[in-house]
């Protein structure tokens, strides 16, 4: 029998992800793929794998896994949520290696929404349209085009890893509240006072927020032209505003077109940070150009190309070791700068 890993209980949205269908959108498929890019990428990474390979994601946490092989590697990333290796806790943003018979036990989401297990070498699982990617509107991807349930037996692709030492990430990403956005395409749609409340007051995620998007609680936004469109394509970060006049950003799982005039896009490098806000956070857009949203991007993929730098030995429990700690740069956040910028964040 294969080597696997064992779901014994999962999360309320357990899926596998990964990097999501590509050139199905004109035909109405949508693309799908992980909530948080940077996470489920920094993840793989972690393990040793291909940016886009299969992970299992999770939403607000919950999920206990049996391991079924001599050894395997996972990495953890996105959010904090409690881990436990058997009855070890173990910290988030991690790559550590488990062998037959151990648990792995994911609590409940402590900052964030959505976290990721990718699994080195990844899992041996048959694509549907070019990818494993779980779209359950649909039921395409991932096992059945479903969450993840007890009793399914997640085959892995590469059987017993090569040693490799246990690792964590101390300095993951930070919270965002200000996400930036490029206004458009339909700007021209809402008045200045509209436009100005956009990008000018503040919101919170609503109840209302799945994998197909975010609706948003905050200031209405005034129409000037009415709240409908020829119906066009959409792409994740897509801010549709509905009549109501509260926006709705649309997320991995949206829809391929639609009808109501899109005020703004959030910029690729900033909805991962969008994604991870739970209902009740609170939010505000900032304006900013295609040049600006580019440099980000740019600012992104360096901090991911720079991530194997900076992993570390694992330690568990508190380290407040004397000399460790005189080593740390404790105030590193003080710059005179752009830290933007600079590169010292995402």
């Amino acid at each position: 029998m294969s080597d696997r890993l064992l779901v014994r209980a999962p999360g309320p949205l357990a899926t596998l992800q990964d990097a999501g269908r590509r050139g199905y959108q004109r035909l109405g498929v949508s693309g799908s793929g992980p909530m948080d890019r940077l996470a489920h990428e920094a993840a793989n990474r972690m393990a040793g794998n291909p940016p886009g390979t299969v992970a299992v994601e999770l939403a607000l946490g919950g999920l206990v896994l049996e391991v079924a092989a001599e050894r395997v590697r996972l990495a953890f990333a996105g959010g904090t949520f409690e881990l436990q290796i058997d009855d070890k806790p173990m910290p988030w943003w991690s790559c550590v290696t488990v062998h037959r018979g151990q648990m792995v036990r994911i609590g409940r989401a402590q900052a964030g929404v959505w976290g990721y297990v990718a699994i080195a070498g990844g899992l041996a699982l048959p694509a549907q349209l070019g990818s494993h990617a779980t779209h359950t509107l649909s039921r395409l991807g991932g096992i059945e085009g479903r969450p993840l349930r007890a009793g399914d037996a997640l085959a892995l692709a590469e059987l017993e890893p090569s040693p490799h030492p246990d690792l964590m990430l101390p300095d993951p990403p930070p919270a965002r509240e200000v996400i930036r956005a490029v206004p458009g395409p339909q700007d021209d749609y809402f008045t200045p006072a509209g436009l100005a409340a956009f990008f000018g007051e503040g919101y919170r995620v609503s109840a209302q927020a799945d994998r197909m998007g975010y609706r948003l609680e905050g200031p209405q936004v005034e129409h000037a032209k009415g709240f409908n469109i020829v119906s066009d394509g959409t792409v994740a970060g897509s801010v549709q505003v509905p009549g109501m006049g509260t926006p709705i950003v649309l997320m991995a799982d949206r829809q391929t077109t639609g009808g109501y005039p899109k005020i703004a896009t959030v910029i690729g490098a900033d909805l991962p940070a969008l994604a991870q806000i739970a209902p009740g956070g609170r939010l505000r857009f900032q304006s900013v150009s295609f040049e600006q949203a580019l440099e980000a991007r740019r600012v992104m993929r360096g901090w991911l190309d720079r991530l194997a730098d900076r992993l570390e030995p694992l330690r568990t429990g508190a380290d407040l070791d004397p000399a460790r700690l005189l080593g740390l740069n404790l105030i590193g956040g003080v710059t005179a700068g752009d830290p933007l910028r600079e590169g010292l964040v995402p």
